[in-house]
């Protein structure tokens, strides 16, 4: 009953705005790279250098952000962020249309996009925790993260089948369109904002950039967090691109039969994220984290045993199925832990550097994962990513302590 809770109005439009984004990303995935390929006739190593560039530089582009982000009001920010990401993806089409597309713009656009993704997402979590009760957090992410995973399962074939019938085009204007009532989505949340105060001198100082690390690192609970985090998502996404190559190379899958091997199983994801309140109020939030948590490093070592034909199909979908169905219970879990141990006023730089850290870790481990694959072959380096993962849990924290605010409200009683 958990999951049905009303939240209110203005939670109603934040997730509305929320879900017509997440529909307009799946619908455009893969679409980059096929322009770069159909329309650029770009290469393997500018496609590759499209996608990692775009993750690690706008990473490395949004750490100012943090601290800028944290001391004004969220909704305008966010709203701005969706406006940009508009206007960027918008100017791919326009490009095209006047015959002056180049793979600079692309990198450019996949820069922008990249950055106010980790700035958007930055201020989404700061302006939910002010928004949302505490003990509402766990349901109001939970709806975040079946919207995610719902989005994974329909976009990309319905954006595929969009791309084939008008072009890859078509998919980004959609998506470009799907921020556009995003921001207005935002804009009708209404109600007033307060301005964070700001202790201290008026302008940033360089110092600030690495609060957001400082703060992390020197929390006893989310520091082992954050580090598992970054190496659980960095081997699953490196293995990702070797898979590909896998399956659509040596072991002879079909397009259809690949693309059906990774969407299905997303149904997981949206399982597993309407459990969690349900699992969290029976067992505890610490103990229903754990357990996700070692259950989801599990699973992806079996793709290295994976062969032609339909078992191999089978193997697959079953292996995606048990990950993603731990991921989307783990993931808004994690979330809403991480909001309840992180002070208000470190919300937003601890949330970026958190995404910048998770970007950069991703880009860097796709990078090495690929060297790698060229001197031992696809299947012997998702077999080292797997392997590596089982080792991943020794990161998470052992004991459950009370969330911040908890700890405040003690505190202010004694």
């Amino acid at each position: 009953m958990a999951g049905r809770r009303a939240l209110g109005r203005q939670f109603g439009w934040l997730w509305a705005a929320f879900v017509v984004s997440s529909y307009g990303t799946g619908l455009r995935f893969g679409a980059f790279p096929m322009i770069a390929v159909l329309v650029l006739h770009s290469g393997p190593t500018q496609v590759a250098a499209l996608a990692a560039a775009g993750r690690a530089v706008g990473a490395l582009v949004a750490v100012p952000l943090g601290p800028w982000v944290e001391f004004r009001r969220k909704r305008p920010v966010m709203v701005a962020m969706d406006l940009i990401r508009c206007a960027a993806l918008l100017s791919v089409p326009a490009a095209f249309a006047f015959g002056r597309l180049s793979f600079a713009q692309l990198l450019v656009v996949s820069v922008a996009v990249a950055t106010a993704d980790i700035a958007f997402r930055a201020a989404g979590g700061a302006y939910l925790k002010g928004l949302v009760p505490p003990e509402d957090l766990l349901v109001a992410n939970g709806r975040f993260e079946s919207t995610t995973w719902t989005a994974t399962v329909v976009g990309p074939p319905l954006g595929g089948a969009a791309m084939g019938m008008f072009g890859p085009m078509t998919t980004v204007v959609a998506d470009a369109v799907s921020y556009l009532l995003s921001a207005l989505g935002l804009r009708a949340i209404g109600g007033t904002e307060p301005r964070p105060a700001r202790a201290g001198a008026a302008r940033l100082r360089a110092g600030e950039l690495l609060e957001g690390w400082r703060y992390v690192l020197a929390h006893a609970t989310l520091r082992p967090l954050f580090f598992n985090a970054i190496v659980v998502n960095g081997l699953i996404m490196a293995t990702e691109p070797l898979l590909a190559v896998l399956l659509l190379g040596p072991l002879g899958f079909a397009p259809w039969q690949y693309g059906l091997a990774f969407a299905a199983p997303c149904v997981g994801g949206l399982i597993g994220s309407r459990l969690a309140p349900r699992l969290v109020a029976r067992f505890g939030q610490h103990k229903v984290m754990f357990s996700a948590g070692v259950l989801r490093a599990c699973w992806p070592v079996g793709l290295a045993f994976v062969r032609p034909g339909v078992p191999g199909l089978v193997l697959i979908m079953v292996v995606q199925f048990g990950l993603v169905t731990c991921c989307g219970l783990f993931n808004p879990v994690l979330a809403t832990y991480r909001l309840d141990h992180t002070a208000s006023d470190r919300v937003v730089r601890t949330l970026t550097a958190w995404s910048v850290s998770s970007s950069a870790a991703i880009a860097a481990m796709t990078a090495v994962w690929g060297l790698l694959a060229a001197l031992t072959g696809p299947r012997t380096a998702i077999a080292v990513a797997g392997v590596l993962l089982l080792a991943t849990p020794l990161l998470l924290p052992r004991r459950e302590h009370a969330p911040l605010d908890t700890r405040e409200q003690a505190a202010s009683v004694t």
